[in-house]
């Protein structure tokens, strides 16, 4: 099985070796071409446009950063609609738009193009350990041709429904994951402000109700007030605006989810964008006077 991979960011290096590691042929392409050359320098072939790298792929991976990326990348000029064959599968594993998503799917559809909606969460950790959880909407057959190469990715593989079902399982994550940043955040300035060793306090409630990746990961970043990347504030904060669009649509309330996006909105714009999401710990120990 030949595959394509578009989209050598943060996430995608890692999960393009994991699958020349699981023996796949593969053909890799960027924007920005020098991000390629981990991966090429691996065994991977370059591609210069998203259409030469489809040609001949069986299975055409994206994972860009936001809706109009995957767009361009898709549909757009030189884009994956103008190399791939009728019966290969397009895999979209961005953070983007649910309606988009099916949008694109209904024109891929009309070039007899397959297409699955497969976002992940995990973390620059879980794409270069091959241990990421893959969220996916599509037909349980494409579902089914596409899950050998899912798995070199990925530890928790699901298929949660029709086209766009993962990207909106995404969107849930997202919502859980942004009150667990900023309760840990939370706790964390509480505990310092109190004269703790937080670091201890994080092991000591680790094992019980308050346990969490969150807690067990990025606790110290916000005791050390230290942000080293994992995933970009900038793209959390993208996917807590498809989160809350979806919400308006369905006549859903998220007042924690809607009160991170306003932190997140501050660390943006005050140029912590590219810090990781544990940063939202910076705005809390301000509000705290914890300098």
């Amino acid at each position: 099985m030949k595959v394509a991979f578009i989209g050598m960011g943060t996430m995608g290096v890692g999960m393009a070796l994991n699958i020349l590691n699981g023996g796949y042929p593969l053909t890799v392409h960027n924007r920005t071409r020098e991000k390629e050359a981990p991966v090429v320098a691996k065994g991977a072939l370059a591609a210069g446009s998203p259409a030469e790298a489809a040609e001949d792929a069986d299975l055409i991976i994206t994972c860009v950063s936001d809706t109009p990326d995957v767009e361009a990348v898709l549909l757009g000029e030189n884009g994956v609609i103008h190399g791939a064959g009728k019966g290969s599968v397009v895999i979209d594993m961005s953070t983007i738009s649910p309606a988009a998503t099916r949008d694109m799917a209904a024109a891929l559809a009309e070039k007899q193009i397959d297409m699955l909606d497969a976002p992940v969460s995990g973390g620059s950790e879980g794409a270069q350990k091959g241990t990421l959880a893959i969220m996916v909407g599509g037909d349980q057959t494409v579902f089914d041709r596409a899950l050998p190469i899912l798995e070199t990715m990925g530890q928790t593989i699901t298929l949660l429904g029709p086209i766009g079902s993962g990207q909106v399982t995404k969107a849930i994550n997202q919502v859980i994951i942004a009150a667990t940043y900023l309760g840990v955040a939370e706790g964390m300035a509480l505990g310092l402000k109190a004269g703790l060793d937080c670091k201890k306090v994080a092991r000591a409630i680790s094992g019980g109700a308050a346990g969490s990746w969150v807690l067990d990961n990025r606790a110290g970043n916000m005791v050390d007030n230290q942000y080293p990347l994992g995933f970009r504030v900038r793209l959390h904060h993208k996917d807590l605006k498809i989160a809350l669009e979806a919400a308006r649509e369905l006549g859903v309330s998220m007042p924690a989810t809607a009160l991170v996006d306003q932190v997140e909105t501050g660390l943006v714009g005050r140029g912590y964008g590219d810090e990781d999401v544990s940063a939202v710990a910076r705005t809390i120990r301000e509000l705290s006077g914890i300098l």
